[in-house]
């Protein structure tokens, strides 16, 4: 009974652990918002781990279409392998977050190598954009006290956000893609894609697709797209300097419900 008791022990600890460091809904380590506070048909649609081409562009191409404006959370040395890619999504009124600079787990834990990432991730952000993001999704979204004060001391703001699909990085076929995170949108929800791979460059054609049929049952139903700064009313960029942020959003409800509502789009 005591090696039962023991592994059932086990098993509580880590699924307490994930729930704290991990999960997209947990605010047990401080404000980390998966949504905004708001009734109004709205989602924001989000993409991680990029720049990774051609996929990123045509993601582009597609929200151009479409007169939408995303955030994409983008990886420093990405950014660095395709900055006019960012430089472009920039320039038609995408907003760029920092999602970490290499994507290591062995940097999004200690609080030196936390900083150093940070700050080789603002280095990239600033050449690239002359200003640095103030929007932040840590890789897997795992954070820690650690990581949380480093962003309060930098004035940059967590975010998270519900996964599309559970297993998109594995890239299932788009119109479970699509389903999935149809099934999770309403309103002010902020839905998390992939148009990279752990900053490694993958095969993203299927998570294409998905947004485009995402795009089209969303837009049918009534909803319209935002960027995630303008949802959470809170800025999207800081000054150069970092002595002063960009308050044309300030104002705006930054409170975050506890748990997201229970619901799903029409088909």
């Amino acid at each position: 009974m005591s090696g039962r008791h023991a592994a059932a022990g086990s098993c509580g600890l880590l699924a307490a652990s994930y729930w704290t460091l991990m999960s997209p809904y947990s605010q047990l380590l401080g404000p980390f918002p998966y949504r905004g506070a708001t009734e109004e048909k709205v989602v924001a649609l989000t993409f991680d781990d990029g720049p990774n081409e051609p996929y990123t562009s045509q993601i582009a191409d597609l929200l151009d279409e479409r007169g939408i404006q995303a955030t994409f959370f983008q990886v420093g040395k990405c950014v660095e392998h395709f900055p006019d890619v960012t430089r472009r999504l920039a320039s038609a009124g995408h907003v760029i977050g920092d999602h970490s600079y290499s994507h290591e787990f062995r940097t999004c834990v200690g609080r030196r190598s936390l900083h150093t990432e940070h700050r080789q991730a603002e280095e990239v952000f600033l050449q690239v954009l002359g200003r640095r993001p103030a929007l932040y999704r840590p890789p897997w979204l795992l954070r820690t006290p650690a990581l949380l004060h480093i962003l309060r001391e930098r004035d940059v703001q967590p975010v998270s956000g519900v996964f599309c699909h559970p297993l998109e990085v594995l890239q299932p076929d788009p119109h479970r893609i699509a389903e999935a995170a149809l099934a999770k949108a309403r309103p002010g929800c902020i839905l998390i894609f992939h148009d990279g791979y752990d900053a490694k460059g993958a095969d993203r054609s299927n998570t294409v697709e998905g947004v485009k049929i995402v795009i089209h049952r969303l837009s049918s139903a009534g909803y319209r797209f935002t960027t995630v700064d303008r949802l959470l009313g809170v800025p999207a960029y800081t000054s150069r300097s970092g002595d002063q942020r960009n308050a044309s959003l300030a104002g705006r409800s930054e409170h975050v419900p506890p748990r997201p509502r229970i619901g799903r789009v029409p088909s």
